[in-house]
């Protein structure tokens, strides 16, 4: 455990009645985190908040302190990363920019201090001790497993993408200046202690990343000292600064985000020109010409009343088909997205077991990780996904037009990405399988045995479904 008392103790008796403490759940000897299914990861992941009241009172709308005087927890923090492991992972080759990024607040800035190239052990570390400098790692959970199986858990969990950096600064400094992101934050704190303050957002829900000057932010909103096995989370846009005090050797903390560009408003930005063009195959009003020169013009204003009026059919049209399809944003969650954790010593997955048949009974394998979308052909039957961890495998259908992808991330330690099409006529059936525990291979809504049994090899070559 970290070393306590000092000069940091009395700095953390002087914080209080300055300013409002951040909402304190009080825990009671909280386990560790459950990876039984995504469910039960989050609702350990915030133990011993319920994430009905969660997501009711806290998620998109102010911060919370989970505070965790839990021994057990805390020595399961600390093994997702120590600055101890920093020394064996630079032998593996870890690069300035790419992996670490070597940074300190200097007078309200951000300076980095990196190197060029490889990074040396013993060159950090002398930044570390001496420059007082952060050191910012960047995607652990690429050689962590803990982490790994913490976020893919997540991913499944908000069905976004999830990242993480760690962050390990000594005593007496900061690494970065007041700043907002766009992102939703969960700190764990893993090593030492972490003097924290929150303000009152800007921006509410940022989009983006931006440096606050301290004259303009006022004062904290919240104040507080984050010990291993504590968890902060903030909503995206919150104004925040964070640094080691003094007394306290470094403090090792790693934050969990995701949410990014993830809103209604990104969401319509990517559903929307799917929504006109299909609108427009029906509708008329859609098809016909825009004025002379509209395009010239600097002021569209006489065009607004028109526009309002097309805007209005689309609506009146998404009523009426409830369809709305997602197209960029589901692909670059499935091409992202982290694989399922199978274990370090499992063999590349490969088929096995029995063949389907017509008469077979077959279900969907890791369903967290099956996504059906309806997408354009592409003369390239095959696509390469990657991951940031391992590599992952998508199965994917399409036909002369149209076609359906279904996606999930597998552990495929030495093959290439590749998939599977399959013309539109085979949606329903896949949805069959997507959506079914069991489905006979024979009632799959497919014209001919031959074609039902097709599909069935298909997914079973890719380990996507298993024959009971």
């Amino acid at each position: 455990m970290p070393k306590k008392g000092g000069k940091h103790a009395e700095v953390g008796k002087e914080m209080q009645p300055q300013c409002k403490r951040a909402k304190v759940e009080a825990a009671c000897s909280p386990s560790v985190l459950s990876f039984e299914n995504p469910d039960s990861l989050f609702g350990s992941f915030i133990s011993p908040i319920k994430p009905e009241k969660f997501f009711k009172e806290y998620w998109e709308q102010k911060p919370l302190l989970v505070r965790r005087n839990d021994l057990q927890l805390a020595a399961y923090y600390q093994s997702l990363f120590q600055l101890s492991d920093l020394k064996q992972l630079c032998s593996q080759g870890l690069y300035y920019g790419r992996d670490v990024n070597i940074c300190r607040c200097v007078n309200g800035k951000k300076k980095v201090l990196n190197k060029e190239g490889k990074v040396n052990y013993v060159q950090l570390k002398k930044d570390f001790d001496q420059k007082k400098a952060t050191i910012q790692f960047h995607q652990p959970q690429r050689f962590k497993e803990e982490l790994w199986k913490i976020q893919e858990k997540l991913e499944c969990y908000f069905g976004s993408l999830v990242g993480s950096n760690v962050y390990i600064t000594p005593q007496g400094s900061q690494g970065l200046p007041p700043h907002y992101d766009d992102i939703e934050v969960f700190i764990l704190q893993l090593e030492g202690e972490k003097h924290w303050r929150l303000y009152k957002p800007t921006v509410h829900l940022a989009r983006e990343y931006n440096v606050e000057s301290e004259d303009r932010i006022g004062n904290p909103t919240h104040e507080f000292i984050l010990k291993p096995g504590d968890l902060l989370y903030f909503p995206r846009g919150t104004i925040h600064q964070a640094d080691t005090p003094p007394g306290i050797t470094y403090s090792t903390h790693v934050t969990i985000s995701t949410y990014q560009n993830n809103s209604w408003g990104d969401f319509l930005l990517d559903a929307i020109p799917g929504l006109v063009f299909d609108t427009a195959k029906e509708d008329v009003a859609l098809r016909t010409s825009i004025p002379r020169q509209l395009l010239m013009q600097v002021d569209l204003a006489d065009s607004t009343e028109k526009l309002s009026s097309l805007l209005r059919r689309l609506a009146d049209r998404l009523e009426r088909t409830r369809e709305l399809k997602s197209s960029d944003m589901k692909k670059d969650f499935i091409a992202n997205r982290l694989p399922p954790y199978l274990g370090c010593d499992s063999d590349p997955l490969t088929p096995g077991g029995k063949l389907p048949k017509i008469d077979s009974k077959i279900r969907l394998q890791f369903r967290d990780y099956a996504v059906v979308t309806v997408e354009p052909d592409q003369e390239d039957p095959v696509s390469t996904v990657k991951s940031p961890v391992k590599q992952s495998v998508s199965a994917g259908v399409g036909s002369a037009r149209s076609g359906i992808l279904l996606a999930q991330g597998l552990v495929l330690f030495s093959q290439q990405t590749h998939g599977l099409r399959f013309p539109l006529s085979y949606l329903d059936a896949l949805k069959q399988i997507w959506s079914s525990n069991t489905v006979h291979v024979q009632e799959l809504n497919l014209s001919s045995d031959e074609e039902k049994e097709n599909l069935a090899l298909s997914l079973w070559t890719e380990c996507l479904i298993e024959v009971l």
